[in-house]
């Protein structure tokens, strides 16, 4: 994209989010992102629907220039690795460790289980309503569709009453279930676009090393060498330029050498947020680098979540996807059960503490949010595309809307007051 196009785009993207964003307050008073997202939902149906009836050309010409903005990278490259770091910069490692196995769990065994649960389910439903979808297909599905979103979670969780140990639980998850999502994610393709319909066993294991252990050593060893940088002065405007060249560091080495950034990002955030905070800071350089990233966080959330309103537009729908998202949702609600209700079985057999009503709260507060879009977006052509397209799309917009808006009710009917203390 050429300069000029990407400034225009962003200039026009931030517009929209700063008035619809202004709406919101005024009028729907929703968490800011789903407010943004509503809105933007609400004016793509508007445009689709004006267009439909008086045949004006709008809706085509916002096609085209969504067209222009490629949502995989936009977001895979462009924003994840700065949203995760701000989230993990506000995570207590302590209360992470504390719950290691527990999230562990949940972000490996739980994300297998529910990749094949929905993927074979997926196979059924879809053949039943007369579509042909080989079952490895339906399982690229399931594995994009089976992580829960740390943008999407981290976002809500903040406007939310939640237990400090849940909200540890849910937010650690989601910020580690990325790395293994994507290596399921990226097997599960391998073996759909392979000409010989398998993966080698070895080249999987290869992948999983590369993705996640080099990741989390990357993501140790340049956060260190910024916790090092950082301890040796007192300057709050270079530290946090520090931070900022970390984030951008370890997305450009993780992709040079083939490694997770997402999970390179998360360990230096924790890491510059608990031991940097306690170790290499001054308040006053704390407090600036804390703000930063919080604005960091806010700006490129509403741009998110505002794309993601918007790209309804570019999903085919008729009335049988319709139908198909209807009824696909509660398929991947039951594969998040099962996604957390064996890890929590494991731990509780194993002599760990599970707080009671506390499933309930974890399935429910599993938002599905726009990495799932761009893994989806991303797919190469394929007979049945539009119906992953649509079931993505539909799962996404349920969860970030009716789940999000709905999980404080859950916690509070869940969870007891001694439990919430």
């Amino acid at each position: 994209m050429e300069a000029t196009a990407l400034l225009n785009i962003s200039a026009i993207l931030l517009a929209f989010a700063a008035c619809f964003g202004w709406l919101n307050t005024m009028y729907l008073r929703l968490p800011l992102t789903i407010g943004l997202m509503v809105i933007a939902l609400l004016a793509s149906l508007s445009v689709t629907g004006l267009d439909a009836a008086f045949d004006l050309g709008y809706a085509e010409r916002a096609r085209e220039a969504l067209a222009r903005i490629d949502f995989h990278d936009s977001l895979m490259i462009g924003m994840l690795h700065l949203l995760l770091f701000a989230g993990a910069l506000h995570t207590d490692l302590d209360a992470l460790l504390k719950h290691k196995w527990h999230i562990l769990l949940m972000a490996t065994l739980g994300v297998v289980i529910s990749t094949f649960f929905i993927g074979v389910a997926t196979y059924f439903l879809l053949g039943a309503l007369g579509y042909s979808v080989p079952l490895i297909w339906c399982l690229v599905f399931g594995s994009l569709i089976s992580p829960t979103d740390p943008v999407a979670v981290l976002s809500i969780i903040r406007s939310l009453t939640v237990p400090k140990t849940l909200q540890t639980k849910i937010a650690g998850e989601s910020l580690f279930n990325d790395g293994i999502g994507v290596v399921v994610f990226l097997a599960m393709l391998g073996i759909a676009t392979s000409p010989s319909g398998h993966v080698d066993p070895a080249e999987i294991g290869k992948l999983l090393f590369e993705e996640v252990v080099i990741g989390v050593l990357i993501g140790l060893v340049l956060g260190y060498i910024a916790f090092w940088a950082m301890r040796r002065i007192d300057d709050y405007v270079v530290e946090v330029i520090i931070s900022l060249a970390l984030v951008m560091g370890i997305y450009a080495l993780c992709s040079y050498v083939h490694a997770s950034g997402p999970l390179g990002v998360v360990i230096a955030g924790l890491l510059i947020g608990n031991h940097g905070s306690r170790f290499a800071m001054s308040d006053v350089t704390q407090d600036h680098l804390v703000k930063f990233w919080e604005l960091i966080d806010e700006v490129l959330n509403a741009v998110l979540f505002l794309l993601i309103g918007f790209e309804i537009l570019v999903i085919p729908f008729s009335t049988n996807l319709v139908l198909l998202v209807v009824l696909i949702i509660p398929v991947v609600l039951l594969g998040r059960t099962l996604a957390v209700s064996l890890p929590t079985f494991l731990i509780s057999a194993g002599g760990g503490a599970v707080e009671k009503g506390s499933i309930p709260v974890l399935i429910w507060g599993g938002l599905r949010g726009g990495i799932s879009v761009a893994l989806a977006l991303s797919l190469p052509d394929f007979e049945g595309k539009q119906a992953v397209l649509a079931m993505t799309y539909g799962v996404v917009i349920f969860s970030i809307i009716v789940q999000g808006l709905t999980v404080q009710a859950v916690i509070a009917r869940s969870i007891s007051p001694e439990t919430s203390r």
